[in-house]
């Protein structure tokens, strides 16, 4: 079988975590190239994964042959980045989420179209094994219809510079909850219809590290098209650890997923108190997901098939992110407009 080549186009937490997954536990590829613009980055990404280093996806394409490009850059990257590389005739696996914009993402959508190339979305939780077992069990039917649906993202640490400008990154409602907007809609079978956001700063104060209009909790309350109500809930930092969780109420019964704490091992003190680790970082909590991702792409890049989480489900996740999106600027519910699948973006959507 011949080797699979990629082009890992950001040195970051979530590019190595991609990186390291190609580079050293999928049989058969290999990282080829690494594009990052700081040079310390690339260089030191570029040696862990004895890969050549560049400071442009330009250069990396001209100078080496890879089969695919994966993109884990800031959000305001995505576009320019995902067009260039299937222009080229490149697969792309894009971190989420997909673009800033409905205007960029109708233009990634496209140029994936046109280009015939596989695209798929990092939302890695679609990989996950707790995750995907919810999943099958509300298709088979077991919870009734949806009644009530609850996502909850709560991460360790304030973001990174870039992400904490909404013009770069909008907010935390992409950055933290893309991941929400994505489970909710999958877990559901259903797409978002209005949404109603509301956020605060309640323990990074805007100024300093922080500009004006950063927030660093968000709720939002939705109504799905087939009728069900959601809860979308995020926060970030919130220093005791990653938090990612969901509530699924049917009226046949009740699923949860995901706990706030990792593993079973619990400790009681002498005090009376009770303890249990939780979970570092995202990439602890979903590293089995983050690998089935990989392979997955990996697999649809060799077979020549659709992914299970396509460019489609990307825009769908960022129409109900735009939407909460104005919701906090208009301070009412918003409507999520849905492009139609088909006719404006000449695709189809992939099964997943």
């Amino acid at each position: 079988m011949r080797e699979f080549r990629l082009c890992l186009v950001g040195a970051g937490r979530a590019g190595m975590v991609h990186g390291r997954n190609f580079a050293f536990h999928l049989p058969g590829a290999r990282v080829a190239a690494v594009v990052d613009a700081a040079e310390e980055a690339r260089l030191r990404a570029a040696r862990e994964l004895d890969a050549a280093a560049f400071p442009t996806l330009e250069e990396a394409l001209e100078a080496v042959e890879v089969d695919a490009v994966c993109i884990a850059t800031p959000t305001d990257t995505h576009h320019a980045l995902t067009v260039a590389a299937v222009r080229a005739g490149k697969h792309v696996l894009c971190e989420k989420p997909l673009a800033r914009s409905r205007e960029e993402a109708l233009e990634m959508v496209e140029a994936v179209r046109r280009a015939g190339v596989v695209f798929q979305m990092g939302f890695m939780r679609r990989f996950d094994p707790e995750f995907r077992q919810a999943a099958e069990t509300i298709a088979s039917g077991a919870l009734g219809r949806i009644m009530w649906i609850r996502s909850t993202t709560r991460g360790p640490h304030l973001p990174p510079p870039w992400a904490r400008e909404a013009a770069r990154s909008l907010g935390l409602l992409a950055e933290v909850c893309s991941h929400d907007f994505d489970t909710v809609r999958w877990l559901a079978g259903s797409d978002f219809a209005e949404v109603h956001a509301r956020a605060a700063a309640r323990k990074t104060a805007p100024g300093g590290d922080a500009p004006p209009d950063f927030y660093d909790v968000a709720v939002v309350s939705a109504r799905l098209a087939d009728g069900a109500l959601a809860t979308i809930d995020g926060a970030c930092p919130v220093d005791y650890g990653y938090d990612a969780r969901v509530e699924v109420l049917g009226t046949e019964g009740l699923l949860t997923v995901g706990s706030v704490a990792a593993g079973t091992v619990v400790r009681a003190t002498r005090e009376g108190a009770v303890t249990r680790a939780t979970f570092p970082s995202w990439r602890d909590r979903h590293r089995e997901a983050y690998l089935a991702e990989d392979r997955h792409f990996l697999e649809c890049v060799r077979e020549g098939r659709p992914p299970a989480v396509s460019a489609l489900d990307g825009l769908r996740a960022l129409e109900a992110v735009l939407a909460a999106v104005r919701s906090l600027a208009s301070g009412r519910p918003e409507p999520v407009a849905l492009t139609p699948i088909g006719a404006e973006t000449g695709a189809q959507r992939a099964d997943g």
